[in-house]
């Protein structure tokens, strides 16, 4: 039987090896979600952030903490509420001693889990930017840098609007990706209702696969995947052509262009490649585009969504003939 360190040494842990143990890690805990724990597994190493998007007990919570308990990372976890503070979740100055000593918030972890953030003000959400851009919180008058590495997961509901603030353009463009869980089938319904027959917690399963050495080596690893002159212009064209489409008002800003670079390259690196394919970019489209747009009034009374506006997108940009891999 394999053991956790023989897991984790270092000689054997290739990112295809991580994504495979990463998923029956998680497996364990959570059923039917290899889509969501793979974009997931993306925007960690693209160094970016997620805005899990779906209605409340499809598991949002346990794949957000059997994601981090896979990865041996620090989990913190922040409930939006009306009444929170920014002290809430990046911590403040108490005095003791005649001296003040910082107490750190919830923030201070490697992967934050924000509950239902767009119950939160728009005062709470807006200290998040800080965070989710630069990595670190001022606090008194004094910066300080979170952990590395450092992933918000953000969640909300899509349907409950009352008591809820809509997030700003500005910070649902700091999300790297929107994810849907969705509903499982039948046969995942089962098996999920049958595990809590063997244990009261199937989260205390999951064991880390990999050491944060490694995990920071595959980060690294990551930036240096080749894109191609023809895939960095096929992205840029994508992007591009979502501020012309006649449905949309507002299209994907230029941080867009580099959020569905870095997310091509770690797709392609979790896949064992050096080089960006155009089916990289293309796949991840929806998921990195999507929230990021806005759609014409008319054009959404009459029918038309995002996503459809975003398909016919990537339906008429050329996909370049020629790749080189460098």
């Amino acid at each position: 039987m394999t053991t956790v360190e023989e897991q984790r040494s270092p000689a054997d842990v290739t990112p295809m090896r991580l994504w495979g143990r990463l998923r029956t890690a998680v497996a364990l805990a959570v059923v039917g979600q290899d889509a969501a724990l793979r974009s997931l597994a993306t925007c960690l190493l693209a160094e970016g952030h997620a805005l899990i998007e779906d209605v409340p007990g499809v598991g949002k919570t346990l794949l957000a903490r059997a994601f981090a308990q896979a990865l041996d990372l620090r989990f913190g976890r922040i409930q939006g509420t009306p009444d929170l503070l920014p002290s809430d979740m990046t911590g403040t100055n108490i005095l003791e001693a005649q001296s003040f000593r910082f107490v750190p918030g919830p923030i201070f972890t490697n992967v934050l889990l924000v509950d239902e953030v767009n119950r939160a003000t728009p005062r709470a959400q807006s200290a998040l930017l800080e965070a989710m851009q630069e990595r670190q919180v001022s606090v008194d008058g004094e910066t300080r840098p979170l952990p590395a590495p450092f992933i918000v997961l953000a969640t909300q509901n899509p349907i409950e609007l009352e008591g809820t603030f809509a997030l700003p353009e500005a910070q649902l463009d700091r999300f790297l990706m929107r994810i849907h869980l969705g509903y499982p089938d039948e046969d995942q319904e089962t098996e999920i209702s049958s595990r809590y027959d063997h244990a009261a917690e199937p989260l205390a399963s999951v064991t880390p696969v990999i050491s944060a050495a490694q995990l920071s080596s595959m980060i690294e690893a990551a930036r240096a995947v080749h894109v191609s002159v023809e895939v960095e212009n096929y992205l840029v064209r994508l992007v591009r052509a979502t501020r012309s489409h006649a449905a949309i008002s507002l299209g994907a800003s230029p941080r867009a262009s580099v959020a569905l670079h870095r997310t091509a390259q770690a797709r392609a690196l979790l896949e064992g490649r050096s080089f960006v394919l155009p089916e990289d970019v293309r796949s991840l489209a929806p998921t990195v585009l999507s929230h990021r747009l806005t759609l014409d009034v008319d054009r959404q009374m009459r029918g038309m969504t995002v996503e459809a506006a975003l398909e016919e997108v990537i339906r008429t940009v050329p996909t370049p003939p020629i790749v080189s891999s460098g």
